[in-house]
């Protein structure tokens, strides 16, 4: 048999989600310092464009639950019944008035037992129980008390019963007997355990149309019960010691029989045993205006029990959360369609990142980047960097003829970066075949372009010494140093495959690094940067690669404050002592002697590491850089891409127009 439900929202013709933002988010923070994992998270709890995340969701669900408490409140049936009862004892008085053919002592009894009904609601009500009405609308009145008391209790355990039982009849009340008979004895065999599927089908068959839910089997009808029943205990906890007392005697009356209480209690009793992790204790603060009946009243707490679940849901606080732990139908019934729209694409988001190779677990069971993951960051990057170069001279393209190699008679796809002469007949193709299917768009576009292969380039060992110290990170450097060596790793690792980089971080002592290891490194908070450690593994990186050109890119916001002496031990000392200078200057000139062209780039405005730094970059016949920070990786990227032109170093030119003649060469 086919099952059907109501659709849930959402386009079903979207295409699938793009992970690139959330990967591009998820990149900064880990270069931040976040774990991936909790990287995900806040991208989660963020959101991107096209939709609300975690955060919002939860804070609309807080809103929601904020306004049933404080616009509602639970004594709306005891004010309907003083309602009636009110409106019963004036139309009995109206009529004893009119009525002079009554006996007089007849009329002053009767005016006496309605001037002396008590103050309470429910000993009123019981009081009038046996009340012979002379009047026709006062008795009408008085039922209806009766009447909406059993529609109301029914209506507690079962949605909907008050509006479907509104003018029931005798027959009506003697059904609903039967089906709470029924259903305790179903209830109470399954207990014990001598129920059968033919049982729960034989009752469904009798009185299934009591339960529009269609429950499938006996355990989902009892869920159903259990929720609501304990949503209705815990209204009766929220209510008043008065109010409370008041709705106890009360309901002695409903349809004018304490029978429907007695069946009513066995149920509930039957359903805190078989589901007693429902919440049967708890208790809610209403401080509205607006009264609320005893089924409307339980429907409240069940809102309030699903937004509390979707509270912890969204919070994603415990251990193990995922997504899809979101109940999508109960956000849809809370905020509406669009809100579980908004969650199921998170779903999706999170669990295509989590297939797409991305992220992964270590063994040590923590999440990470995959190396394709930090190759998408890279491209992103690059093509940032790409678009604050664009529109300058690329000083690493060879312009003689044959100078980049001979063709190798394969093409492919135009990268930043290429050097490659165009392939004028496979772009001018590519730009027909793409305006076949978008006959409206332009007639080429940088997409359509492919270059020729060529056989051999000239190899370049590029040595990018960061920065590692405290203070990059105090003064905001750490984030925008992993961009750009990011950047120039995807750069020499997709378009210049040829070349050999290496990536040292330095702070109180220096080490090489993995892209991966330095994207992940957390802010060092030692004191020390130890440019002479450095050095030695530049220079060790330029030794094991003869015959490539060595290039040296230095990025730092501070003068040497420490060096590595001949037993391993860091030596530390600020202001900097001479020594340390010294060892870097000798390591430096080791550099220039094995032909490294070198470029410094400074960050930060401090008078005494500026004149460091350019006389260090005159020994060395190399380029200072002053950089501001968001425009490190372009600078970093167009120094790689010039060192190795025609001339082997570029012109002035070339950085100082980009960077608002801020950079400029010495020697």
């Amino acid at each position: 048999m086919s099952r059907y439900r109501r659709y849930d929202g959402g386009d079903p013709l979207a295409p699938p989600v793009d992970i690139a933002e959330a990967l591009d988010a998820i990149g900064e923070d880990v270069m931040a310092g976040y774990s991936p994992e909790r990287a995900l998270r806040e991208f989660l709890r963020r959101g991107g464009e096209e939709g609300a995340g975690l955060d919002d969701l939860a804070r609309r669900v807080a809103e929601r639950r904020r306004d049933i408490t404080q616009r509602h409140n639970l004594d709306g049936t005891l004010q309907e019944v003083r309602e009636l009862l009110d409106r019963a004892v004036l139309e009995e008085r109206k009529q004893l008035a009119r009525d002079a053919m009554m006996d007089d002592g007849d009329r002053a009894f009767r005016e006496m037992r309605l001037d002396n009904l008590p103050s309470s609601t429910a000993a009123a009500v019981t009081e009038l129980s046996d009340y012979d009405w002379q009047s026709p609308e006062a008795r009408a009145a008085y039922e209806q008390i009766k009447d909406l008391l059993g529609r109301e209790l029914l209506d507690q355990r079962f949605a909907g019963m008050k509006q479907a039982l509104e003018g029931a009849t005798d027959e009506d009340r003697a059904a609903i007997q039967e089906m709470l008979s029924d259903l305790n004895e179903l209830l109470e065999k399954h207990a014990a355990g001598e129920d059968t599927p033919e049982d729960f089908q034989d009752f469904m068959a009798k009185h299934g149309d009591f339960f529009p839910e269609n429950p499938e089997n006996i355990d989902e009808l009892i869920d159903a019960l259990a929720q609501r029943s304990a949503a209705a205990q815990r209204m009766l906890n929220s209510m008043s010691p008065e109010q409370r007392e008041e709705l106890m005697r009360l309901s002695a009356q409903a349809f004018g029989s304490p029978q429907l209480m007695q069946q009513l209690a066995r149920l509930d009793g039957n359903l805190q045993a078989m589901r007693p992790g429902e919440d049967w204790g708890g208790s809610e603060g209403f401080q509205g205006d607006q009264g609320v009946g005893l089924g409307d009243g339980t429907g409240m707490l069940q809102d309030l029990a699903d937004l509390d679940a979707l509270a912890d849901q969204l919070s994603q606080s415990y251990g193990g959360a995922r997504l899809d732990d979101v109940d999508l139908d109960k956000l849809a019934r809370q905020l509406g369609d669009q809100a579980a729209v908004d969650a199921r694409r998170l779903q999706e988001l999170e669990r295509a990142l989590r297939k797409s190779g991305a992220m992964e677990r270590g063994f040590d069971g923590e999440l990470r980047l995959t190396p394709k993951a930090m190759r998408q960051l890279g491209k992103a990057l690059l093509r940032d960097v790409a678009q604050r170069l664009s529109g300058r001279q690329g000083q690493r393209e060879l312009r003689q003829a044959g100078a980049a190699g001979d063709l190798s008679g394969a093409t492919r796809e135009w990268q930043f970066g290429d050097t490659e002469p165009w392939d004028i007949p496979r772009t001018i193709l590519n730009g027909v075949l793409r305006r076949s299917g978008d006959p409206s768009g332009p007639r080429l576009s940088i997409e359509d372009v492919e270059v020729a292969e060529t056989e051999a380039r000239t190899q370049a060992a590029v040595a990018l010494c960061v920065d590692t110290s405290f203070s990059m990170a105090m003064d905001g450097r750490w984030v925008p140093m992993k961009r750009t060596a990011l950047a120039l790793h995807t750069l020499i690792g997709t378009r210049f495959r040829g070349d050999s980089l290496e990536l040292i971080g330095f702070g109180r002592h220096a080490e090489t690094m993995d892209i991966e290891q330095l994207t992940a490194l957390d802010a060092r908070w030692a004191k020390g940067t130890n440019l002479h450690h450095a050095l030695l593994l530049a220079n060790r990186h330029f030794r094991k690669h003869p015959n490539a050109q060595p290039v040296l890119l230095i990025v730092t916001d501070g003068e040497p404050t420490s060096h590595l002496e001949p037993d391993g031990h860091v030596y530390f000392n600020y202001p900097p002592h001479p020594m340390t200078i010294a060892l870097a200057v000798r390591e430096l000139d080791n550099a220039r002697r094995l032909g490294a062209q070198t470029t410094f780039f400074r960050l930060g405005d401090d008078p005494g590491l500026a004149r460091f730094i350019e006389s260090m970059a005159r020994r060395a016949d190399g380029a200072v850089i002053a950089p501001e920070t968001d425009d490190l990786g372009a600078a970093v990227v167009s120094s790689y891409l010039g060192s190795r032109g025609p001339a082997g170093r570029s012109g002035p030119g070339s950085y100082g127009d980009f960077f608002g003649g801020r950079g400029f060469w010495v020697g």
